[in-house]
């Protein structure tokens, strides 16, 4: 059994432009078999307990075997943490960014240059993988549990300071 957790916006406040929604994705990995799918806002705790809040969803994480990213709208505060808190777990992300979404723009000018697929550095260098489609997930989890893919994990960070200090000259902090 895959045990995959599901960050994302709370569901019930997402009312996508496109129609659709978390409980799309939600269908689709409860239809792949030997897949458990993990909610961590689905819970019947006292919503006022922040730290309870926390450690429930950090529990969850750090308990599941993949992590997946409903990013096909803005992402929000939480699961922008939950992405890291997956790499302080070394637990393997699969992000759902489809093309012209709010993290991802085509010929997207930033600093008077036009980059041709633009992803939130953020989101790109914290996911082990983007697909655009939720309806790619189960041929990602498949080859995951086939192969056991490597994994970013926390030291990302400090790899990305190491690649930002070589590519610019900086001196090492």
């Amino acid at each position: 059994m895959i045990r995959v957790y599901l960050a994302t916006k709370i569901l019930r406040d997402i009312g996508s432009k496109n129609g659709s929604s978390s409980k799309d994705v939600v269908d689709e990995l409860k239809s792949i078999k030997g897949v458990e799918v993990i909610l961590g806002q689905l819970r019947d705790l006292d919503e006022s307990d922040f730290l309870l809040i926390f450690g429930h969803d950090c529990k969850h994480i750090k308990n599941c075997d993949i992590v997946v990213v409903d990013a096909r709208e803005n992402i929000g505060t939480g699961t922008a943490q939950e992405i890291l808190i997956a790499k302080y777990f070394s637990k393997p992300v699969i992000t759902i960014l489809p093309k012209n979404s709010y993290q991802r723009r085509a010929n997207f000018e930033i600093n008077g240059k036009v980059v041709n697929d633009w992803i939130h550095p953020f989101v790109h260098s914290t996911s082990d993988t983007i697909i655009e489609d939720y309806k790619q997930l189960a041929e990602w989890i498949r080859k995951y549990s086939e192969r056991k893919l490597k994994v970013k994990d926390i030291r990302i960070i400090d790899k990305s300071i190491e690649y930002y200090e070589s590519k610019t000259k900086q001196p090492k902090l």
